[in-house]
């Protein structure tokens, strides 16, 4: 669209009307589109946000579990067996990685005793670096349109002004009723840029921290664990 078509359509136009629909309405093609893609990339780190908070939770109430029935006394064998025919994840993983390597080294006629606690520790560090790479899955995705929607909604509303300015050029009219909807319009990419941008933010620094603070557990508990088979191994040995 030309200016004096632009100029013409904003004439033309309702001039009370500065809802965000009809702002929408009334923009440059290239302004709608930064929009459309601003509602979109807000509207997925929404749905990564619900995800992992229901992760996040889903994740904490699992260890609990976990560390109640491991530190009440069961037996290492019984609770091995309780827990391997089912899809384990965070403490529950590094238990089944841990103990499976114990049966194994046991197997046969000559166990393979001697590097056996290296063994496990790095089954268990192996099966950490999993878990906490499911936990931070997509959290990057916030971090980006944290960092980039700002810009890319200021690169709409530079945009619009251009056009507006070359509107207002083109029909020689500077009444305010002319100029205020066309500055509505791009400074609208702006404000749905900051809208996808704040949320975005904050939730990768929260659900950074979220998965760092599972992740310190999950070794705290692999370190602890590791204690107690290496006592057994020096025990057998």
């Amino acid at each position: 669209m030309n200016p004096v078509e632009l100029a013409q359509t904003t004439l033309a136009a309702p001039q009370g009307d500065m809802s965000f629909f009809a702002l929408f309405l009334q923009a440059h093609l290239v302004v709608k589109l930064v929009m459309l893609g601003l509602v979109l990339a807000s509207i997925w780190c929404w749905a990564i946000i619900v995800d992992k908070w229901l992760l996040f939770t889903r994740t904490k109430r699992q260890m609990n579990r976990f560390e109640t029935v491991f530190w009440s006394g069961q037996s290492l064998e019984e609770l091995y067996r309780t827990l391997s025919g089912r899809a384990n994840h965070s403490m529950a993983a590094l238990f089944i990685a841990a103990m499976r390597e114990w049966k194994r080294s046991h197997e046969g006629a000559r166990p393979a005793i001697a590097s056996l606690r290296q063994r496990i520790d790095r089954v268990m560090d192996v099966t950490i670096a999993r878990e906490a790479e499911r936990l931070e899955a997509r959290l990057l995705v916030l971090a980006t349109v944290g960092s980039a929607a700002p810009f890319i909604g200021l690169f709409g509303t530079v945009w619009g002004i251009m056009t507006s300015f070359q509107a207002i050029a083109a029909s020689k009219n500077t009444n305010l009723a002319v100029v205020a909807p066309g500055i509505a319009e791009a400074l609208l990419a702006t404000a749905l840029g900051l809208l996808a941008a704040i949320p975005a933010v904050i939730a990768y620094n929260k659900l950074s921290a979220d998965a760092g603070k599972l992740s310190a557990r999950m070794e705290g508990f692999a370190d602890e664990f590791s204690a107690i088979l290496s006592r057994q191994i020096d025990e057998r040995s």
